[in-house]
């Protein structure tokens, strides 16, 4: 049976709240945290984009859930050598308490420096190149390493964890997937996809933690639900590789109007079916994942964790 965790969006909210979301979440149930790590919102709607290593500062003091960052990335915006630093202390300050999930990232948060985007097999490439960085760092000795893409000169971390941080890799296609079962502690990936999770698994991933998410609308007005969906998270039902190339929130907003409401209600849990909840969540253990996390789109955080703790959370552990 999957544990089940809450996923922090910080698109959509400032430091402040998913601190307090990060609390309620502890109180309702929920084993673990999942946090976003982007520098750009996908739209202006969302309108919040916070530094994730501050928040993770704060929430090592405000709760005591294991935490992971989903995903960062770490090869363009940010050298390897200073996310293994960031890591390492993020594990430190929640006493060994921190995963590290990584992907090939996003030209909307990654772009900002004005470095050309590489295409998707050079990204992976980076990718795997820094995680070998960020291990070697990981050990506490000094690192000298002259590679491909990323030079590290005389670079040792002083505040490391008793045990390496785990670094899970995201995946949405087989080239990916290939490489999480080839260098990953873990795979990390956003739909119940079973023939992943196998590839994952006979790839070299065998005994190594699945992990997923999703994302909901509680609400008691299901018509409103989707609304909101529609103005906060139209861009997870673009498809292709629009995600992974548009520069700016302005450019995802340009493609709003070919999300309809009607799209949306089909394919978003919105409202307040005990059952449709539970059934997304079920999709993930059916698929072999283990460990599975949520996310509540909209304001009314505080009425999603009273119905997940008294309604939803109680059928899952059941199953």
């Amino acid at each position: 049976m999957p544990e089940y965790g809450y996923f922090l969006s910080c698109e959509e909210f400032g430091p402040a709240e998913l601190v307090e979301q990060a609390r309620m979440a502890e109180q309702a149930g929920f084993s673990s945290l999942w946090i976003s790590d982007h520098y750009h919102p996908w739209n202006d709607a969302q309108g919040q984009s916070p530094f994730v290593w501050s928040v993770i500062g704060a929430l090592s003091e405000a709760v005591s859930l294991p935490i992971e960052t989903a995903v960062t990335c770490p090869t363009v915006r940010i050298h390897p050598a200073v996310v293994a630093q960031a890591a390492a202390t993020s594990a430190v300050m929640t006493g060994g308490r921190f995963r590290l999930g990584v992907g090939s990232g996003e030209a909307l948060n990654e772009h900002v420096l004005g470095h050309v985007w590489p295409p998707a097999h050079i990204r992976l490439e980076m990718l795997e190149e820094s995680i070998q960085v960020m291990r070697r760092l990981f050990t506490g000795e000094e690192v000298n390493h002259h590679g491909t893409h990323y030079t590290v000169e005389n670079a040792r971390l002083y505040t490391v964890p008793d045990e390496p941080v785990p670094i899970d890799i995201s995946g949405f296609g087989p080239a990916a997937t290939a490489l999480a079962s080839r260098v990953g502690d873990g795979f990390i990936t956003m739909t119940p996809d079973e023939s992943m999770v196998e590839q994952f698994r006979k790839g070299g991933g065998a005994g190594k933690p699945v992990i997923g998410g999703t994302k909901v609308c509680w609400g008691i007005d299901r018509d409103e639900c989707v609304r909101t969906v529609r103005k906060l998270w139209f861009n997870q039902f673009l498809p292709g590789e629009m995600a992974q190339i548009l520069p700016s929130p302005r450019h995802f907003e340009q493609l709003g109007p070919l999300v309809s409401e009607e799209m949306v209600s089909e394919k978003a849990v919105c409202g307040d079916d005990v059952d449709e909840h539970v059934s997304a969540l079920s999709a993930f253990a059916d698929a072999g994942f283990d460990r599975v996390y949520v996310n509540q789109i909209g304001p009314d955080q505080r009425g999603f964790f009273d119905f997940y703790r008294t309604k939803v959370l109680p059928q899952l552990q059941q199953g």
